[in-house]
This record gives structure tokens, C-alpha cells and sequence, in this order.
């Protein structure tokens, strides 16, 4: 039996053994390989990146100056198959520290022997080529480690005898003399070159002030025509400008303009959509409710109609028959109060006189009533009369009055009467 054993990108496994006594080997990283167990071994290495940062001190140039140079290496194991197993052999069993040590010691031995074949200025001012001198020279002795140089960058480069400071010093202090040297010669030149001047300013000095003129002129000139035509760049550029923005705001307004075009449509569909909802609503809640509540209404004011024609008819059946009743009624009251009325005009015409009287004595009491009548709402009545016993006479003289008043209201004389001419005649 045995197990599985799995292993990161970042570090590589060794197996090695095996059946038989088989001395295959097997290199994995990033992967997973299977050991038996008593018969095989395991070892593991690193392949991570691996920071060095060689050091030498003191170091002669090739002109004997001693430098001190510190640097900064990245490197790590490669992976190919046949410097991984040069890198095992040489390292298995070893930790990390053990590594960078062997790599540091082999770069700055090479660092050591390259700064003694340069010069001072080659180092100094050229520290990229110097170190890329030293990653090709070291690169195949760590190569045959199965070690890759990924970086190598000069870090410093200083001195403990100045002399470094002294060629900034020197090549300064060069500088300082040919500027010394440029600034006599320029005097001296001047003051032959301001005698010169002077003698030819006295000679050409009305000619050079007219030239002075002339060229001021031509300045003032030149400077207000170049004034007029900024401005005409500058107003052109503000029309430009303003055009191109009212433009700009045109289209503005006409995209403003479509998209409100778009809602309002928008919103007409809606309201659109809206109104037929609404009807059919209105045709569902009110138009269908409302049009058999008609229906309903027109039927029963149909029957409602039916009805008062049938009570109307039967009314008028009843009046009609009540009619009829009546008039028959009528008729006979009719026929019977002419019966009566001609058995009475014949009674009258049989007894005469005696029948007109006592007709006439039947009406006494209503014609007294009616005479009497606005009498009876008199409290009481006073006869003011000069001569005593002339309330006797005035009641004689009203009781001759009568029957005068009732012959002109009914035409019946009761002086005619002799009941009447007794009375009258006796009192007369």
C-alpha cells in the first residue's frame, strides 16, 4: 500500500525508489504522485521567488580604487525537468537559507571580479550595463544549479576615501574656470567691442534714431494690426461660439420638443385607453343597469297603462250607469213633480181663492223671516217720538204697512183678505 501525495505550484516533490530497486525519479509540482510505502521516499523543495542582496566591500577598480557596491537579485529554481533534477541533487535536504547563501556567495564572487575589470566612471554612471554585465557573466555558473537569475539591479555604489565626491568636485571645479575664463574674455571683448560701439553710436546716432522711428512705427503699426485682427479672431470666435451654442440649443429644445411630443402621445394612448375603460365601465355599472331599469319601468308603465284604460273604461262603465240611474231618477222626480204640479194647478183651479190663500199663508212665515231677518242682529231698538203712546201708533202704522210690502213682493192683495180688511178696517 501507499499514499497519494499533492504538491502547490509553488514547490516541486521528488520521488524517488521503487520496486525492484529501480532508481527512476519523479519530479512533480502543481500536481499529486503516488509513494509506496518502506520502498519509496518523498522530499520536497521550494520554487518560490528568492530575494539576495549581494555585498562587496572595499573593492579595487581597475584604477585601485576601492568601491563598496550592494545590489538586489531576485532568482528561484527552474522547473524544467533536467535543471530540476540539478537543482535536487544539489540542494534536497537543504532549507531555503542554505540556498540564498550558495547563490549569494557565487554572485558577489562574480560582482568582485567584474568591478575589478572596470573603472570608476564605467560604474558610476552606468549602473544598469554594470549590472546587466554581471547577470550575464553569473548566469551560467547558477544556471548549472539549476538557478535562474529572473533580476539583477545595482543598489549602491560609495566610497570611504571621497574619491567619488572629488570627481563631482573636479568636474566642478572645471566648470567654475571655463566659466571664469568665458567671463574675462567676454569683458575683455565687451570693452574693445563698447569702444567700437561708441564711435559708431556717435556717427550712425541720427541715422539710428530715425531708424529707432521708423521702427517704432512700424511696431505700432504692425502691433495695432495685429490688435485689429484678435479682435476680428476674437469676435469671430464669439459669433462662432454664440452660433454654435444657439445651435446646440436648438437642438436641445427640438429633442426636448420630440420627447415631449412622445409623452404626450404616450399619455393619449393612455388617456385613449382610459376613456374605453371608463365606457365600458359606464356601459357595464350604468348603460346595462340604466337600460333594463327602463325596460323594467316601460313594462310596468305598459301594465300601469293597461290598468288605468281597464279602471278608466270601468269608471266610465259606472258613470255611465250611474248615469243612467240618475237620469232615470230624475226623470221620475220629474214626472212625478208634474203629476204633483198638475194635480196641484187642478186642486188650485178647483178651489179658487181658498187655494191661492192658503198657499199664500204657507209663505207668510218665510217672507216674515226674511223681512225680519236683518232685525235679528239689532241689539235693541229705540222709537224716539215726541207724543206719549207714539209707540202704539208707529206699530199700527208698520201693520198697515204690510200688506202693501207683501203684495209688491208677491203680488197676492191681502186687503182682499177678510180677515185681513177686519183687521185693517178696525184699526182704521
Amino acid at each position: 500500500m501507499g499514499n497519494c501525495h499533492t504538491v502547490g505550484p509553488n514547490e516541486a516533490l521528488v520521488v524517488s525508489g521503487g520496486c525492484c530497486g529501480s532508481d527512476v525519479k519523479q519530479y512533480v509540482y502543481g500536481g499529486w504522485a503516488w509513494a509506496w510505502w518502506c520502498i519509496t521516499d518523498t522530499q520536497r523543495i521550494s520554487l518560490e521567488i528568492m530575494t539576495l542582496q549581494p555585498r562587496c566591500e572595499d573593492v579595487e577598480t581597475a584604477e585601485g580604487v576601492a568601491l563598496t557596491v550592494t545590489g538586489v537579485a531576485q532568482v528561484k529554481i527552474m522547473t524544467e525537468k533536467e535543471l530540476l533534477a540539478v537543482a535536487c541533487e544539489q540542494f534536497l535536504g537543504k532549507n531555503v537559507q542554505d540556498v540564498k547563501n550558495v547563490v549569494l556567495q557565487t554572485l558577489e564572487g562574480h560582482l568582485r571580479s567584474i568591478l575589478g575589470t572596470l573603472t570608476v566612471e564605467q560604474i558610476y554612471r552606468d549602473r544598469d550595463q554594470f549590472a546587466k554585465l554581471v547577470r550575464e557573466v553569473a548566469a551560467p555558473d547558477v544556471g548549472r544549479m539549476g538557478i535562474e537569475i529572473l533580476s539583477f539591479t545595482i543598489k549602491d555604489v560609495y566610497d570611504k576615501v571621497d574619491y567619488l565626491s572629488s570627481l563631482g568636485k573636479t568636474q566642478t571645479a572645471a566648470v567654475q574656470r571655463d566659466a571664469d575664463i568665458g567671463v574675462a574674455e567676454a569683458e575683455r571683448d565687451a570693452g574693445i567691442r563698447e569702444a567700437e560701439c561708441k564711435k559708431e553710436m556717435l556717427d550712425a546716432k541720427f541715422m539710428a534714431d530715425t531708424k529707432i522711428a521708423d521702427s517704432k512705427r512700424a511696431f505700432e503699426l504692425q502691433k495695432a494690426a495685429f490688435t485689429e485682427e484678435v479682435n476680428m479672431k476674437t469676435a469671430e470666435a464669439q459669433l462662432a461660439y454664440e452660433l454654435q451654442s444657439a445651435r446646440e440649443q436648438q437642438k436641445i429644445r427640438q429633442e426636448e420638443i420630440e420627447i415631449e411630443v412622445i409623452q404626450r402621445k404616450k399619455q393619449i394612448d393612455v388617456e385613449e385607453k382610459e376613456i374605453i375603460r371608463m365606457e365600458k365601465e359606464l356601459i357595464a355599472t350604468v348603460k346595462r343597469p340604466a337600460e333594463a331599469e327602463a325596460y323594467r319601468i316601460q313594462q310596468i308603465a305598459e301594465g300601469e297603462k293597461v290598468k288605468q284604460v281597464l279602471i278608466a273604461q270601468a269608471e266610465a262603465e259606472k258613470i255611465r250607469k250611474i248615469g243612467e240611474a240618475e237620469a232615470f231618477v230624475i226623470e221620475a222626480i220629474g214626472v212625478a213633480e208634474a203629476e204633483g204640479m198638475k194635480l196641484k194647478a187642478e186642486a188650485l183651479q178647483q178651489y179658487g181663492e181658498a187655494a191661492k190663500l192658503a198657499l199664500m199663508l204657507d209663505a207668510l212665515p218665510e217672507i216674515a223671516a226674511k223681512v225680519a231677518a236683518p232685525l235679528s242682529k239689532v241689539d235693541e231698538i229705540v222709537i224716539l217720538s215726541g207724543e206719549s203712546g207714539s209707540t202704539t201708533s208707529e206699530l199700527n202704522r208698520l201693520l198697515a204697512e204690510i200688506p202693501a210690502s207683501v203684495r209688491a213682493i208677491t203680488g197676492v192683495d191681502l186687503t182682499k183678505i177678510p180677515l185681513i180688511q177686519k183687521a185693517t178696517g178696525a184699526q182704521a
